[in-house]
């Protein structure tokens, strides 16, 4: 995919009008559309990133820096009390849309909304896998 196919690029050039949340130089934060949870935003860089795996820091910094703004603008504003921040980087995590971005979940207790995933459970033993991992 190009960057001309990419609907976030698209949104960002000005193409389609989002609904706008918060927009500077590096960043976008919209509405999502999915109609799913009330005020689901997404945050993207404006710098074509297919993922995180492939964001450079300084992009990267900057994306993360306003999903905290916005997030905080959301509890201390307009009347949440948390937020879930979700992200699929890859295909066979789930991503749909091949531009990096953060989903921002605004959350009152009791809404009712399960964002987290469930997990059929390990397969392994967790410390054959944390010697896989480990970067020490």
């Amino acid at each position: 995919m190009t960057m001309n196919d990419c609907i976030f690029c698209k949104l960002i050039s000005g193409e389609f009008q989002p609904m706008k949340v918060y927009e500077d130089e590096h960043t976008l934060v919209f509405m999502d559309t999915a109609k799913d949870v009330d005020g689901h935003i997404l945050a993207v860089p404006k710098k074509h990133c297919m993922n995180i795996l492939d964001c450079d820091e300084e992009t990267l910094t900057s994306l993360m820096r306003i999903v905290k703004k916005v997030s905080e603008h959301l509890v201390e504003k307009c009347d949440y009390e948390g937020v879930n921040l979700l992200n699929a980087s890859g295909g066979s995590a789930g991503q749909s849309v091949p531009h990096f971005h953060i989903h921002i979940i605004p959350r009152k207790s009791g809404d009712g909304i399960d964002a987290w995933p469930r997990f059929d459970g390990a397969k392994e033993k967790t410390e054959e896998v944390f010697k896989r991992l480990t970067m020490l």
